[in-house]
């Protein structure tokens, strides 16, 4: 898997990440799409279609929104987790995410057998953020991490040792289909998607604060750790977001810090950013 990962073209998104690079380390100075294209090795006219095509936005666009001010001000209009779940006439914050991702935790007593009795299937497929690791269990989305140029060797590993029990299956033709609902529209699923997660309860009710984000919104540690009735614990909220083992699903993404800067990412920074835009794109 590595080596088919070292070796093969560069993908849009890779393409797209060194772009976003490139802007974001110039942001100060607002570089010209000739700037930009000439870093890619692209004229001006193929990397604003290439770039377009991708982010659904113009490079112009992206830029403009790349700003500290403009994270901070979204930062301030993102109303709280509940008035947003009360405005799409739901009854309460813990129902929203039900209408995209149904989440169910592991049982302790599910824990202490170690995944005994199930098949975990996994694989590798793409993703507009480049190539993904995908796993599941019949009852859902176990676990979906972004590649970069490591394979999934260590992912498996990390599977097995997380459900040492379970019989792991490799399967690129589900993981490929799994990965394409994920990454369709809402319109476009038939229905919402399942995950079968492994957390303390803190984490999985941290987990289930971050899907009542809604795509393109943001929102801080510190709300999210008010949501949940934890007002003092926003590092402990960042931890559980850092150890989310179920990437874009559960949008860990959509949380920056409270001055307006992006914070961490487990699968970097110029994805969260790409992300960000991606979905802001699709928002608009």
């Amino acid at each position: 898997m590595t080596e088919a990962l070292l070796t093969r073209p560069a993908t849009d998104y890779e393409r797209i990440a060194r772009a976003i690079a490139f802007i974001t380390s110039r942001v100060d100075r607002q570089p010209t799409l000739e700037e930009v294209a000439a870093d890619q090795h692209l004229s001006p006219f193929h990397f604003q279609r290439l770039f377009s095509r991708w982010a659904g936005v113009t490079p112009k666009r992206f830029l403009q929104v790349l700003t500290v001010e403009r994270a901070k001000r979204l930062l301030d209009e993102s109303r709280p987790l509940l008035e947003v779940s009360n405005s799409l006439g739901l009854s309460s914050g813990s129902r929203l995410y039900d209408h995209f991702v149904r989440l169910e935790a592991v049982t302790p007593g599910e824990y202490k057998m170690g995944g005994e009795g199930l098949t975990i299937e996994f694989g590798v497929g793409d993703t507009p953020f480049g190539s993904a690791f995908v796993a599941a269990t019949s009852r859902g989305v176990c676990n979906l991490a972004f590649l970069d140029d490591d394979g999934d060797a260590a992912h498996v590993a990390a599977l097995s040792k997380r459900w040492p029990k379970a019989v792991l299956r490799e399967d690129d033709q589900r993981a490929g289909r799994l990965i394409g609902s994920i990454f369709a529209t809402d319109k476009e699923r038939d229905g919402p998607l399942s995950l079968h997660v492994m957390g303390t309860n803190f984490q999985v009710n941290v987990w289930r604060a971050l899907l009542e984000i809604s795509p393109g919104a943001v929102t801080s540690y510190s709300r999210v750790a008010a949501r949940i009735g934890r007002p003092e614990s926003a590092r402990a909220v960042g931890r559980a977001v850092g150890t989310n083992p179920v990437a874009f699903l559960i949008p860990c993404h959509r949380v920056i810090q409270q001055s307006g800067g992006l914070g961490g990412y487990h699968w970097g920074v110029t994805r969260k950013q790409a992300i960000q835009a991606w979905e802001a794109a699709r928002s608009e």
